[in-house]
């Protein structure tokens, strides 16, 4: 049992991280908060003086706001739904015993590892290029028309590279979940004539409730602020602008640093609510 001296030595040797840790996290806060309600323009003037809550209102009441909610929306609900249906397919699939095993779980849970702006090049390069990707001559090996992606079906696209980006995280994790099922329930299942769909309906969907609420929440988190793939493949066009390229282009692109510090406090309360909200989810699931 630790004793009251070792608890305050942890503490002690815990201070500085936390300390740094808070300070990582207030500062640029804070500083996102003092911005919002100044009318800043570092090219225009510089510091205007105190803005209130007029950039809010800016923001808010832009014909770009609910659209890029929308879109950040559909895109994190697109990778989300792929990711975990198909990621739960790749980890039993990865349980099951195969020549080079390791080696085909390695080459899965690789495109983890590419940097965002690598992945979605080689994406609109050589994938989804409408004249020379791989796509457009499969499409051609079929007699069909080559789609072009970014412009004809740009959202759908955007999921597509995100997902493949996300999909290695979600095997894993779950693959952990299934070499943890109790293989004698299985065979008891199977001895008493259970059918496959009924074994995974009854016994290892269940068993992986824990490990889906737990991708859910990590992804969705990383997902709110989904901006390389975007920058690098569309530009924001074809409807693809969400809400932290929304931010992006008032600081960067309008040098409005003050409207784009209101945006960033808006991107955090919609952080916060789907946070909260998956955290219900998370905590039912871990409590049962």
């Amino acid at each position: 049992m630790a004793t009251q001296h070792s608890r305050s030595a942890a503490r002690l040797m815990m201070a500085p991280a936390v300390i740094l840790l808070l300070g990582w996290m207030l500062v640029p806060l804070t500083m996102t908060l003092w911005f919002s309600f100044r009318r800043y323009l570092p090219l225009r003037g510089g510091d205007l003086g105190w803005a209130g809550f007029d950039n809010f209102t800016r923001f808010v009441t832009s014909s770009a706001f609910w659209p890029s909610v929308q879109t950040t929306l559909v895109i994190v609900g697109g990778v989300l739904v792929i990711t975990i249906v198909l990621g739960v397919l790749l980890a039993l699939l990865l349980d099951q015993p195969m020549w080079g095993q390791g080696i085909v779980r390695i080459l899965v849970i690789a495109p983890f590892f590419v940097m965002p702006t690598v992945s979605a090049l080689v994406w609109k390069n050589m994938f989804m290029d409408p004249t020379n990707g791989l796509l457009a001559h499969l499409w051609r090996f079929f007699g069909a028309d080559p789609i072009a992606w970014l412009s004809e079906v740009p959202t759908t696209s955007i999921v597509m590279i995100v997902s493949w980006q996300w999909l290695p995280f979600a095997t894993l994790i779950l693959l952990t979940a299934v070499q943890s099922l109790d293989r004698e329930q299985l065979e008891a299942a199977e001895m008493d004539g259970a059918s496959p769909l009924s074994r995974f309906t009854y016994i290892i969907l269940p068993h992986l409730g824990r490990a889906i609420t737990i991708v859910l929440l990590i992804q969705t988190i990383f997902l709110l602020s989904i901006f390389a793939e975007i920058f690098v493949t569309t530009g924001g066009a074809f409807g693809t602008r969400t809400l932290t390229y929304l931010i992006f282009q008032r600081v960067l692109e309008s040098q409005n640093v003050g409207l784009g510090s209101a945006g960033g406090v808006y991107a955090i309360i919609l952080a916060n609510i789907v946070a909260i909200f998956l955290m219900r989810i998370v905590g039912k699931n871990l409590d049962r």
